[in-house]
Formats: structure tokens, C-alpha cells, sequence
């Protein structure tokens, strides 16, 4: 029964063993069951961030691969690029090259040329020189039998013969070529210049007739027993012609300042309307005072026009008179400043200082508006007149010889000539009566006629050309020649005239016979 019993407690503890054992493992694996469900949980969780963040890495990496590639790609373009351009600098090296070749290609084919010629040019000279050494040798075999003296003459005969040929030809062909040259020169200097000034004809004369309000007026004027007009005459020193012209007076005088002064005078006292002695005394002198003033501000303004600076006073005086006188028609001051533009504008051209220049062709016939007290030319005058006020010799020069007479000694009274002639002798400048052109027609064809071997002279191209017709057996084509150049120096020191003259002498023969 203790077996029994003992027994049964063994089974009991086994049996409560293995429950228990069953009951811990049951328990251990739904703990374990549950870990590997937590475990299993967590693991998707890694993983799923490890795949978001190898996805982010991944892009990564792409956009740095990306943006390498680019670069390499940019980088690559860049140096295709250049190289292309130091290819297309090495094509254009390469074609200059080429053209270069072919230039000393060309060259070296005339350099052969040249060569050939002058070979075939020497051989012909080496074959000159023989058979001159031949006829040289018998030549100086009858030369053995001469004396001395035969020989020198007979050997300058020679050279003088052989030589003079050459040397006419010779000498014409530079004559030629240097006056070609030379009026070549001239002509563009004087076309740039006439080119850069445009100037108008001008037919303005100063007026010398005073028109009256009515012939009640011209009684008026003469005055009782004509104290009037004695008083007017002597105030101004013109003289008042009155006569049947209905309602206007004439006023004479051959001095034009005097003139004007008269007549701005004359037309203040006949709007004013109260003549008599005292009157005419006071507008005379008002006229005077305004005229003056009219002067000195037409010179000033000439001046300011050609921007000349340091002029005395009273040269500008001086200058401004030039307003109302004339030449052929042409005013004097503006004959002036148009000198002055000439002269400098010609100046500029040929290198030389323009403000000299401009500064001698205003003031070179300010001698023509000095009182007649003083003795000489206009020309002499006026440099004497601007010497005195410190002018520059230079100027003084040029003003004094602008007619040459007195040696021009700088070549800026050249130019102040030069210009003068262009200024005068423009279309329009000045007008030339009928009489006086038809004198200076018939002076020019008899200056031609006047030589030997003349025929036929004709003055065409209203006196700027002269045809002159030669005998043919009396004159030659040297002597033709000759004679064009002995004509135009007459006409330059007998004559004078506008602008240029053109001689063309002609010399021909002809021969006519009649069939039957």
C-alpha cells in the first residue's frame, strides 16, 4: 500500500511535471510567437525605411551623376567648339598661305619676266656696244690722220647734233610734266576752297536818290535865296541836284560815307518837316554821330564774323567804312570778309597758319576807306595805316602787295592775291560795262596779232580764251610753242583782267587738189 502510494506520488509529480512542462512551453511559445510577431513587425518596418532611404540615395546619386554628365557633356561642347574655331583660324592661316604662295608664285613668274627682257635687253646693248667699238675703231683710224683740234671740233659737232634733239625733248617733257603738276596742285586747292565758300552775287549799290513826300517839299528844301540847301551842301560836303524829276532829289558826291551821311540827313529832316540852317546843322551832325556808329559795328561785326582777335580799335573803324563803298558793284566789306574766308580756307589746304591768312585778306584793301590826305595806293595806304596800329610785318605785306606792287615776301601774300582774284572774279561779283569789255577783246586779239608768224587771232569765252592761228611755213611746232608762252607773258604784264585766260595757238597745213 506505501508501494502503491509512493508510486501514485511519483506519477502524481510526473504527471504535475509534464503539465507544468506543457504549461511553460505552451507559455514560452506564445511569448515566443509574439516576439517573432514583433520582431516580424519591426523587421517590415526597417526594411521599408532602409528602401525609402536607398530610394533617396539613390536619387541622390543619380542627380550628382546627372549634373556630372552635364558638366562633362558642357565641357565637351566647349572644347569642340574651340578646337573648331582653331580649326577655322588654321584653314584661313592655311588659305593666306595659299595666296601668299600664289602672290610670290606670280611674282618670281615677272621676276622671270623682268629678267628675260633685261637679258635680251643686255645681249642687244653687248651687240650696240660692238658694233659701236667697231665703227669707234674706224673712226679713230681716220682719226690718226687729224690734229687735235679737228678732232675736239668734229667730236663736239657730234655730240651737239646727236645730244640736241634729246635734250629739247628732254627739257618739253618736264616742262610739262612740272606745269601739269602744278596747276594740278592749284586746281584742287582752288576748287576745295571755292567749294567750301558759296557766295552770292551781290548788285547792292548805295543808294543815292532821296524820294520826297510831295514837290512842295523840294521848295522847302532849296530854302529862301537857297540857304537851305547852301547850308546843307556845306554841313555835308555833297551836292543836292534838284530838278523837274518829280518828288526826288539826287545827292552827288564821290565820297560814299559822305553820301550816306546826307542822305540819312536828308530823310530825318523831311519826316521832321522843319528846315532851315540850325536844323540841318543838327541832323547833319546826328547823321554823322549814327553813320559812325553804323562803322564801327559793321566792322565789329566782320570781325566777330571771321572770330579775328587783338584788332585795334580803330582799324575796326576803319574796317567798317568799307561798308559803302563799292567796286564794279561789289561792297568792299564784304569783298573783305570774303577775302578773308578765301585766304584762310586756302591756307588750311597747304599747310600754312589760316588765322594769318584770314587776318590779312579782311584788313588787305582797308586802305581804299582812308581820307584822300594820305598819298599812295590803296594798297600802300592801308599798310602803312595797319603798321601804325602794330600789325604784324607778315600782314603788313600781304596787305601792301596784294597788288603786287610791292614784292610779296611771304607766301601769305600769295594767298591774300590768289584769294582776291577768286573773290572778284566769281559769277556776279562785279559788273563791266559793254565799252570796257569790248576794249579789253580788241587790246587781247592785238596783243596776239603784235607777234611774228600770226595769222589769225580770236578772243572767245567772253575774254577767258585767246585761238591764235600761225603761219605753218614761218612758225614751227618748237617755236609754237614759244610763242604761247611769249603771249601769256605779255598778257600777264600788259593786261588786266578777271580770272585766268586760256592761249591755245594752232598750227596746221593742208593740202587740197581737185580731180578732173
Amino acid at each position: 500500500m506505501l508501494l502503491a502510494e509512493s508510486d501514485a506520488v511519483e506519477w502524481a509529480l510526473v504527471v504535475e511535471f509534464l503539465v507544468g512542462g506543457a504549461l511553460g512551453f505552451g507559455v514560452v511559445w506564445v511569448i515566443t510567437r509574439n516576439a517573432r510577431r514583433v520582431a516580424r513587425q519591426n523587421a517590415s518596418e526597417l526594411v521599408e525605411v532602409a528602401k525609402r532611404e536607398a530610394a533617396v540615395a539613390a536619387q541622390e546619386v543619380k542627380q550628382r551623376a546627372d549634373e556630372e554628365i552635364s558638366e562633362k557633356r558642357a565641357e565637351t561642347n566647349r572644347e569642340f567648339d574651340r578646337r573648331e574655331i582653331e580649326m577655322d583660324v588654321k584653314l584661313r592661316e592655311i588659305r593666306a598661305h595659299e595666296e601668299s604662295l600664289a602672290l610670290l608664285d606670280y611674282q618670281l613668274e615677272q621676276r622671270q619676266e623682268r629678267l628675260t627682257r633685261e637679258g635680251v635687253a643686255i645681249k642687244q646693248a653687248r651687240d650696240a656696244m660692238r658694233d659701236l667699238s667697231r665703227s669707234l675703231r674706224k673712226r679713230l683710224e681716220g682719226v690718226a690722220h687729224m690734229d687735235a683740234e679737228d678732232i675736239k671740233k668734229q667730236l663736239r659737232d657730234e655730240v651737239m647734233l646727236e645730244s640736241q634733239d634729246e635734250l629739247r625733248a628732254l627739257r618739253r617733257e618736264m616742262l610739262e610734266r612740272s606745269e601739269q603738276e602744278v596747276q594740278s596742285q592749284a586746281k584742287r586747292i582752288l576748287i576745295a576752297a571755292m567749294q567750301r565758300l558759296a557766295s552770292q552775287p551781290n548788285n547792292d549799290i548805295t543808294a543815292t536818290i532821296v524820294h520826297l513826300p510831295s514837290e512842295e517839299m523840294k521848295g522847302r528844301i532849296i530854302g529862301r535865296e537857297g540857304r537851305n540847301i547852301k547850308a546843307f551842301e556845306a554841313s555835308t560836303g555833297v551836292t543836292l541836284l534838284i530838278d523837274e524829276s518829280p518828288q526826288m532829289v539826287l545827292i552827288s558826291s564821290f565820297d560814299p560815307v559822305r553820301r550816306e551821311v546826307a542822305r540819312v540827313a536828308l530823310d530825318s529832316l523831311v519826316k521832321d518837316g522843319r528846315i532851315h540852317p540850325a536844323s540841318i546843322e543838327d541832323f547833319v551832325k546826328r547823321a554823322q554821330e549814327e553813320i559812325e556808329l553804323h562803322t564801327t559795328e559793321a566792322g565789329e561785326a566782320a570781325v566777330a564774323k571771321l572770330n579775328i582777335n587783338g584788332l585795334h580799335p580803330e582799324i575796326i573803324k576803319l574796317l567798317g567804312k568799307l561798308k559803302y563803298r563799292f567796286s564794279y558793284t561789289q561792297n568792299m566789306l564784304d569783298h573783305s570778309i570774303e577775302v578773308g574766308f578765301l585766304a584762310s580756307m586756302l591756307a588750311s589746304e597747304v599747310g600754312l597758319d589760316p588765322n594769318i591768312a584770314k587776318r590779312a585778306g579782311l584788313l588787305h584793301d582797308i586802305g581804299k576807306s582812308v581820307d584822300g590826305e594820305y598819298e599812295g595806293s590803296h594798297a600802300t595806304v592801308g599798310a602803312e595805316f595797319i603798321k601804325r596800329y602794330g600789325e604784324t610785318p607778315i600782314v603788313v605785306n600781304a596787305v601792301a602787295s596784294h597788288h603786287e606792287e610791292v614784292k610779296p615776301e611771304t607766301i601769305y601774300a600769295g594767298l591774300v592775291i590768289l584769294a582776291d582774284t577768286i573773290s572778284a572774279a566769281r559769277p556776279g561779283a562785279r559788273a563791266e560795262s559793254m565799252t570796257n569789255y569790248l576794249q579789253r577783246l580788241d587790246r587781247l586779239e592785238k596783243l596776239a596779232f603784235n607777234l611774228e608768224g600770226v595769222q589769225q587771232a580770236f578772243a572767245i569765252q567772253a575774254g577767258r580764251e585767246i585761238r591764235v592761228v600761225v603761219k605753218p611755213e614761218v612758225v614751227t611746232d618748237e617755236k609754237a610753242r614759244e610763242l604761247a608762252k611769249t603771249l601769256r607773258r605779255r598778257i600777264e604784264e600788259e593786261l588786266q583782267y578777271p580770272s585766268t585766260i586760256k592761249i591755245t595757238v594752232i598750227r596746221e597745213q593742208r593740202f587740197t587738189e581737185t580731180a578732173t
